[in-house]
Formats: structure tokens, C-alpha cells, sequence
């Protein structure tokens, strides 16, 4: 585990616009970040980098993108690549869809896989690449606690989410003694618009299961200051998920092998 001195320079923050991106926006340049913000809505985002700067007197791009179109996340791409000045990304632009994997076209489950997942892959290698030469910075990636919990909503989301978890455990495997840092971060339900753009109500769910999106935030950067790896703000009993991680990783010595377990041996009766 490294130490938790913050890594100040600039941090680039995805779906920035608003929620989770727009809270980290005003947390990281209350730190002393600079920051480069990233979305559609270029209006909400110049709303925001005003009010930063005023506040903050730190240095704030607008830098709209579509992270679904080949052209705009290759243009975030090489800027990750080759701006020395960043040294952290925030992966948290993601969409959910409005109904189920059976109530979706092609189109609209693309759309999801292009900025859940091949998007923040895109980034985070992007990124990873750079830090790793100077031997410093930090990806930040916004997954789900339904990552663990597929049963608990749709598929294809969790899914996604079950992605951004494995990718960032593999990331931070892969970034151990290089200065590097990778963390997922686990929401469970947070107050914030991708709700309604989904056709779902927050509202619906008992009080004490949504959390507000200050609250979440400010605890996630608490495991980043700690450097954890995986970090589930919501869960109390930080007990179950190393039991969790125990049994998953208990496995790893039994997963390959060249015979077929015996409980596979036995033939069916026709």
C-alpha cells in the first residue's frame, strides 16, 4: 500500500457536467488540482469551471466530448497521453439504461458498452502509460456495488460495472512498485440525474438506501487518501467484503486444471 500524500497537479474528470463528476470537479480543485473537465454539455460544464475558478483560483478546461463517438474519445485519448501535466483521471461518465437487456435495441446497449466499458478502458490505458514513465499519478474508476450484486438490477449495467471493478483490480496488480495508483470506487444508489435519464425514480427506494452525492464523494476520497484499492462507501462492516475477497481469491489455485472435477464425471441417465 503506497503512502496517502494526494497527487496535486491536473486531474482530468469524465461526465463532469454534473453528480459524481461535477462533485469530484469541486472536491480535487479545492485540493489544489487544475482541472480538465469532460462531457457533452459544454454549457453545465463552463457553469461549473466559473464557479471553480472564482472559488478556487485554480486553472479549469472545458473540453466537451462525446465519449460514445470513435473521434471524441481519441481526442481524450492523446491528451492523456501526452499532457505531462495531468496526473490523475477520473473514469466516471456512464449511462444506465431505461428498462432491461429485453427491452433494448442494439443501438441503445452499444451506447452503454461504448462509455461504461470501452471508454474508461481506452482512458485508463491511456493514462496508466503516461503515469508509469514518470512514475506517478492516479485512476480513479467509478464502478457500482452492483458489480457484486448482479441480481439486484439490470444486467447489462451491473455488468458493466462488474468490468470496471475487474479492470481496476487487474490495473492495480499490474501497477504495483511503479508509483502508480488505481482505485474503484462502489456507489450503491446515490442521488444524481442518471436516474431520471433512465426512467427510473430514486425516490422509489427507501430513504436510508440513497445516499447523497457530497457523502459520497467526500468518503470515496477518504479511500483514496488511504489508497485503497477498492473502496464501497456505503458498507459498514469493511469485515465482508475481506471475507468476500478471501473467498474469491482461495480459488485461484483450483480454477485450472487438466482433469474434470469429479462432480462433472458422472454421466445422466438417459
Amino acid at each position: 500500500m503506497s503512502n496517502s500524500k494526494t497527487l496535486i497537479g491536473t486531474a482530468l474528470v469524465t461526465g463532469a457536467s454534473a453528480g459524481i463528476g461535477a462533485t469530484y470537479a469541486d472536491r480535487l480543485a479545492r485540493r489544489g488540482y487544475d482541472l480538465i473537465l469532460v462531457a457533452r454539455d459544454a454549457g453545465r460544464m463552463e457553469a461549473l469551471a466559473g464557479k471553480l475558478r472564482t472559488e478556487t483560483g485554480r486553472k479549469i478546461e472545458v473540453l466537451p466530448a462525446d465519449l460514445t463517438k470513435a473521434a471524441d474519445l481519441a481526442k481524450i485519448e492523446a491528451r492523456l497521453a501526452t499532457d505531462p501535466a495531468i496526473t490523475l483521471l477520473l473514469n466516471n461518465a456512464g449511462i444506465s439504461l431505461n428498462g432491461s437487456l429485453l427491452d433494448n435495441d442494439g443501438a441503445k446497449l452499444e451506447q452503454l458498452i461504448a462509455l461504461n466499458i470501452t471508454a474508461p478502458t481506452v482512458l485508463a490505458s491511456a493514462a496508466g502509460k503516461q503515469f508509469v514513465a514518470k512514475k506517478s499519478g492516479a485512476i480513479v474508476n467509478i464502478a457500482s456495488v452492483l458489480a457484486v450484486a448482479p441480481e439486484l438490477f439490470d444486467g447489462v449495467y451491473s455488468g458493466s460495472k462488474a468490468y470496471i471493478l475487474n479492470l481496476t483490480l487487474g490495473l492495480a496488480e499490474k501497477l504495483q512498485g511503479t508509483g502508480v495508483y488505481a482505485q474503484a470506487v462502489l456507489p450503491g444508489a446515490t442521488r444524481t440525474e442518471i436516474w431520471a435519464k433512465s426512467g427510473k425514480d430514486v425516490n422509489a427506494f427507501p430513504t436510508d438506501w440513497v445516499m447523497e452525492v457530497d457523502d459520497l464523494v467526500d468518503a470515496a476520497l477518504v479511500g483514496f487518501d488511504k489508497r485503497e484499492t477498492v473502496t464501497i462507501p456505503p458498507l459498514a462492516d469493511e469485515s465482508q467484503w475481506v471475507a468476500y475477497e478471501t473467498a474469491r481469491k482461495a480459488m485461484h489455485g483450483v480454477l485450472s486444471r487438466r482433469d474434470v472435477a469429479a462432480r462433472y464425471r458422472q454421466k445422466i441417465a438417459a
